[in-house]
């Protein structure tokens, strides 16, 4: 059963070009864009490479959180998910099925944003891409959790806006584009405690070679554990 509402949930997703486009299109018009023009504090890095990891993030974010649960909460809203609350997939199921799929589309923008990356002189000559890859799968169940939370408790407008408002919280608290320690001292603070910025920092230690910061680490982990958890117990099929 799992394994047909992985199925399922891929030949949805291929079959929605336009979202494609926006997913894979946007992280990297952004990467292009900001990589050519001076106007971020990089920490004295390089812009591309400041750059690249965090947009590896939002892509992260996007794929993981605000597609799959806009489209989650709508699927909800048009009875979708109830008709399949009357078959034997369960709850759990159905999270684990979504969060693998929202991972394959993770796949080919992360591919995708390593090529442009390169291309605009990127270097990631000691990356260790086991970290990264245990760094996106962490903030893949971390976002993912988040996004099916909400998808599962709240109608379909009001899911759509939450998901998009909380986006642009952890963009722009999240050390994604801008570094934390150029934020507001009010601000700091909770930008420590947010899975992008926990995310974001764990995949530039991750391309560095340098050693995962415990921290960083430990909020990820929460964040994954916590909101996946959320997501199975709290998540309900239909109004």
């Amino acid at each position: 059963m799992f394994f047909s509402q992985l199925r399922q949930e891929l030949t949805i997703m291929a079959r929605n070009g336009e979202q494609l486009l926006l997913l894979i299109g946007i992280p990297v018009m952004l990467l292009v864009f900001f990589t050519q023009v001076d106007i971020l504090p990089t920490q004295g890095l390089p812009a591309v490479e400041f750059l690249v990891p965090g947009i590896l993030g939002l892509a992260v974010m996007s794929s993981a959180m605000v597609s799959l649960g806009i489209a989650t909460g709508f699927e909800r809203s048009y009875g979708v998910l109830k008709r399949l609350g009357t078959t034997p997939l369960g709850t759990r199921r159905l999270v684990f099925a979504k969060i693998i799929a929202a991972c394959v589309i993770e796949a080919l923008q992360l591919a995708l944003l390593v090529v442009v990356g390169l291309v605009l002189g990127w270097r990631p000559v000691n990356a260790n891409w086991l970290a990264v890859f245990v760094a996106v799968a962490l903030g893949t169940a971390s976002f993912a959790g988040l996004g099916l939370t909400l998808a599962g408790r709240l109608s379909a407008e009001i899911n759509l806006a939450a998901q998009n408002g909380l986006y642009l919280v952890l963009l722009l608290l999240g050390g994604i584009v801008v570094p934390t320690e150029e934020l507001p001292s009010f601000s700091h603070g909770v930008s420590l405690a947010l899975p992008s910025t926990a995310l974001s920092n764990l995949l530039r230690d991750g391309f560095s070679g340098q050693e995962f910061a415990q921290n960083s680490l430990l909020v990820l982990v929460i964040w994954a554990f916590a909101s996946c958890v959320a997501a199975v117990l709290f998540f309900r099929w239909s109004d």
